[in-house]
């Protein structure tokens, strides 16, 4: 009995236990159960909702370029790409190949795809070609059903409405490189439609154009596939970057300059420092490039002798000739080597040693002073000048009207040029400088260079006597008509101190250069007294003349190849009365003998500082910012 009795008491105290355990087991079950689907509930909703809701980055509309009026010099179009996603998409090389059963695939196409695909995370969309017609479009809508990870996106395409007038200043937009991915932590570079600058203005200002990235909330399915549009909110624009350009100028600029081949223009108000044109032609389509180039056009851009790549305006750098010769003459007058009455002979050359320095014009100027040397572009008179000087007082002068220095213009790709001295020459060839060398130099050749920028800054330094500094984007955005007009120089540039007598003599025989007989561009005067213009021809050799060709005098231009005839320029300020507007010319093997920087360049400055002066953009708005010509966008 006492066995039963401690038999039961043990079954008891066994159950007791498993019940327990149970109890314990159901309760920290429940428990458990309670966390999850109460406490952590708006959690795992949030988990849940991540894994069929995505979140999509939207590229923002990229901020307008607008020249001074308004007038939209890079915007932006809509425009349709078919894009993939790889994670989504499954046999890569099969959907490229469905893809171009609907629409044709460029071999080029397909290696940009797996490119993209190697640098790109699984789940960001890449293009697999851009501006679709609306048949392509609509061919590959409809069959995106049986192509999985492929969708048709409505984005926005970079234009560029004045196409090559405005080329190097605007610049294009391009897809993101590899190694401008390199070490930047930003989702919008890896969008498949996104740009940035790669030139012009559209490099310089590339931060401020690109604004920021919107988002698009998306509802998908298990494979991956949008189901619908939850929310949007749309990136905010980038901002607009109003330039300092006069659109009608620059078309005029840019096809004058196209008339000779390959030539610049630039156009500066000397007051502001404003550049109006900046024209380098032959340009290039900027869109082509925002397309993407094919290999076809990027070898005849690359191939082509004129260099259409190139901004000549403020990268080409050339022997400045004879437009050298009002800054040695400020040189010699500032220093006291000569005065306004100094006299020099000129016979028709220059001997130094053994060795002659001739002057363009056979037999001579006679005896003449520092006005009529500058009129007619006498050599000898500025052999004498740079003699007595010496390079390094030339140097100094030259540094003060911002030749051989960077000037400091708002887009990429400007050059130095070159104004030497004597520890220069030292330091780079390791050879002494020597009299010979000044006196070329004296003429603006042997190793001067500069850029046509420098040439109008010079110019513009010269009629205002301040450190003008040009630029290209107005800090205060489009001209308005109420806008204040600047009616002196701005006081910011710092005075250069220049003897007032001095710079009336050097403008008087400007003056002359154009408007009297005998003046190197006579020919290319403005009739209208209230327009007349100011000038310096000037002719820089690419080859040596030799003195059979002194004798027998130069071939004619037809039987010399081109890239051996010289440089024409001109620089050139107005109103005379009260100067203003500065233009510097280059056009580049635009002759082979002295003078041609009159019969060249000088037109095409007069006609642009005549249409410059009519519309006045300084100072007012015309009634049409195109111009009277009725210029229009689509080029």
């Amino acid at each position: 009995m006492k066995r039963e009795i401690q038999r039961s008491t043990l079954l008891t105290r066994r159950a007791l236990v498993l019940a327990g355990g149970k109890v314990a087991l159901l309760a920290t079950l429940a428990g458990r159960m309670y966390y999850l689907q109460v406490i952590e509930a708006k959690r795992f909703t949030t988990l849940a909702d991540e894994n069929r809701i995505n979140i999509r980055l939207l590229a923002p509309p990229r901020g307008r370029i607008v020249d001074r009026f308004g007038i939209a010099l890079a915007n932006n179009e809509p425009t349709y790409r078919v894009e993939m996603v790889a994670e989504q998409a499954g046999d890569i090389q099969a959907t490229l190949a469905a893809v171009d059963t609907l629409i044709p695939l460029s071999d080029a196409d397909r290696r940009r795809v797996m490119r993209d695909l190697r640098r790109k995370h699984s789940f960001v969309p890449v293009s697999i070609r851009e501006n679709l017609s609306w048949d392509e479009m609509a061919r590959i809508e409809v069959n995106t059903p049986e192509l999985p990870g492929v969708s048709i996106e409505r984005g926005l395409a970079r234009h560029y409405p004045f196409g090559e007038a405005v080329s190097h200043v605007v610049g294009y937009v391009a897809a993101v490189s590899e190694k401008e991915l390199e070490g930047v932590d930003d989702p919008l570079l890896e969008l498949p439609d996104f740009r940035i600058g790669k030139n012009g203005i559209e490099k310089a200002h590339d931060l401020e154009l690109r604004g920021k990235a919107g988002s698009s909330q998306v509802e998908v399915n298990s494979l991956g596939r949008v189901i619908r549009e939850l929310s949007r909110k749309e990136g905010e624009p980038g901002e607009e970057i109003a330039l300092t350009l006069d659109m009608a100028l620059q078309d005029l600029a840019m096809r004058r300059c196209g008339d000779e081949g390959s030539a610049s223009c630039v156009v500066m108000d000397a007051f502001t420092g404003e550049v109006l044109a900046l024209a380098s032609a032959p340009g290039y389509d900027p869109g082509a490039f925002a397309a993407g180039l094919t290999p076809e056009q990027w070898k005849e851009l690359s191939t082509d002798p004129r260099n259409p790549l190139s901004d000549k305006a403020i990268s080409g750098v050339y022997a400045p000739g004879s437009t050298f010769k009002p800054m040695v003459a400020m040189t010699a007058l500032e220093n006291g080597v000569i005065t306004t009455d100094t006299e020099f002979f000129c016979p028709g050359q220059f001997e130094l040693g053994n060795t002659v320095f001739h002057c363009w014009k056979k037999g001579g100027h006679g005896r003449l002073s520092v006005r009529r040397a500058i009129k007619e572009s006498c050599d000898v008179f500025f052999y004498h000048c740079a003699d007595l000087l010496g390079i390094d007082r030339i140097a100094a002068m030259a540094k003060r009207f911002g030749l051989g220095q960077v000037l400091g213009i708002d887009i990429p790709g400007e050059r130095a040029g070159l104004i030497p001295t004597t520890s220069w020459k030292k330091a780079t060839t390791g050879i002494s400088w020597q009299r010979g060398d000044t006196i070329s130099c004296g003429i603006g050749q042997s190793y001067v260079s500069v850029t046509p920028l420098q040439l109008a800054t010079y110019v513009g330094r010269l009629v205002t006597g301040r450190a003008v500094e040009p630029r290209l984007t107005r800090k205060q955005g489009i001209m308005t008509p109420g806008e204040a007009v600047a009616q002196v120089p701005d006081p910011a540039f710092a005075p250069l101190d220049f003897k007032p007598k001095h710079v009336e003599i050097i403008l008087n025989g400007m003056f002359g250069v154009v408007n009297e007989p005998h003046g190197t561009a006579y020919h290319a005067r403005i009739e209208d007294p209230a327009f007349a213009m100011g000038g310096k021809t000037g002719t820089a050799q690419v080859r040596h003349i030799s003195l059979a060709e002194r004798e027998h005098g130069l071939h004619k231009i037809q039987d010399v190849p081109w890239k051996e005839r010289d440089h024409a320029l001109f620089i050139s300020f107005a109103p005379v009365t009260a100067p203003r507007y500065v233009c510097a010319v280059v056009v580049e093997h635009g002759g082979v003998s002295a003078g041609e920087g009159g019969a060249v360049a000088a037109p095409i400055a007069r006609d642009v500082l005549l249409e410059t002066q009519k519309r006045d953009p300084a100072r007012r708005i015309p009634d049409n910012p195109l111009g009277a010509g009725g210029m229009v966008a689509s080029r």
